[in-house]
């Protein structure tokens, strides 16, 4: 909804264009001697305005160097400053080519409004053109034994400076380009293309390689760290290697295939293994059952006897009681060894 209303007070002509926006990255650094590309980004409102491009601290009074409705030449490598609009992706954008260090300052991006009640929208960028070295990637990294490059960038007055790649801190180990801005090794590769940039390529990396090196220019310089991975499955390749290898004098070719059991044997040997394994639990299972059968049985047995003798001890004193008069179990009788009545107390003793 916020866009929308934006969208309409920017097609109210009277209203000011600083509603509507224009744009653009607020400084960029380049290397003397290069390009550099500046996206300009305008609301859909501005897709059919003419846009340009200009230089100046003040951009009322600032210097038009390419317009939209000015068509660029028909050698554009030839042009130092090219503008394109892709009214599609809304955003148009200007190259500036082999740039020195006299082009650094403000630069505007403005789109034209064309009648005298608004001003131009606009959006302001400053340019930093500088002498010295960049590298693309400060930071590379390979497997070992493959290859990987470096690619260090330089300001045009070093075009002919001697290229070096060195060990950081070794400066003994420094690779110079010679006359042909070349140098190369079994394991080292530089190419200067005199235009900007030398690579450096590591060739065969081993483990060894890695670490911290120096691109340098002249007295300019910049730190690479190179990164060496070890090559993935040596330990396979080694297991595979020592399986494979023909057999040493000290060991005869039939004690390798006797120590290697065929597909048929490990098969039976599993199954041998396997039936051993359901036996030993059939046994278990046999014993821990046989253990629980005889202390079941062993329970009942004590039960059995506590339940007796409290059955006699009840009968005695049902005796001792009425000694005359018993009406008890006469089995209790039957295994007493000897009854003592006393006639006098008729107390009764059960052995």
């Amino acid at each position: 909804m916020a866009q929308l209303l934006k969208l309409t007070l920017c097609l109210l002509t009277w209203i000011p264009g600083s509603l509507c926006q224009v744009t653009t990255t607020e400084e960029f650094a380049v290397l003397e001697g290069r390009s550099v590309t500046v996206p300009c980004l305008y609301d859909p409102q501005y897709a059919g305005n003419v846009k340009y491009w200009c230089q100046g601290k003040v951009r009322g009074f600032c210097t038009t160097l390419s317009r939209t409705d000015t068509p660029n030449s028909s050698s554009t490598a030839e042009e130092k400053v090219i503008i394109f609009d892709d009214q599609a992706q809304l955003v148009f954008t200007v190259t500036m080519r082999d740039l020195k260090e006299e082009d650094s300052g403000w630069y505007w991006c403005g789109v034209e409004l064309g009648n005298m009640w608004t001003v131009d929208d606009f959006a302001s960028t400053y340019i930093n053109v500088i002498h010295g070295m960049s590298v693309v990637n400060s930071r590379v990294s390979g497997e070992e034994g493959s290859s990987v490059t470096v690619e260090c960038l330089y300001s045009e007055r070093y075009r002919d400076s001697v290229k070096k790649w060195c060990r950081s801190g070794d400066w003994s180990s420094c690779l110079l380009t010679g006359s042909e801005s070349r140098y190369e090794d079994t394991s080292v590769a530089i190419i200067d293309d005199r235009t900007g940039a030398f690579t450096i390529t590591l060739k065969e990396l081993q483990m060894k390689d890695a670490g911290w090196y120096l691109c340098a220019a002249g007295q300019q310089q910049m730190s690479v760290y190179v990164l060496v991975t070890p090559r993935p499955f040596t330990s396979n390749l080694k297991a595979a290697e020592s399986v494979t290898s023909p057999p040493t004098p000290s060991q005869p070719a039939a004690n390798l295939l006797a120590t290697k059991p065929s597909a048929q044997e490990s098969r039976d040997t599993d199954t041998w293994h396997l039936g051993l394994s359901e036996a030993g639990l059939l046994v278990t299972v046999c014993v821990v059952l046989a253990a629980v059968v005889i202390v079941g049985l062993y329970a009942v047995k004590m039960i059995w006897n506590v339940h007796a003798m409290e059955l006699r001890k009840r009968q005695a004193e049902e005796l001792k009681a009425n000694p005359h008069d018993y009406h008890g179990d006469p089995g209790f009788l039957q295994n007493t060894a000897v009854v003592v009545l006393n006639k006098d107390s008729r107390s009764v003793h059960v052995f």
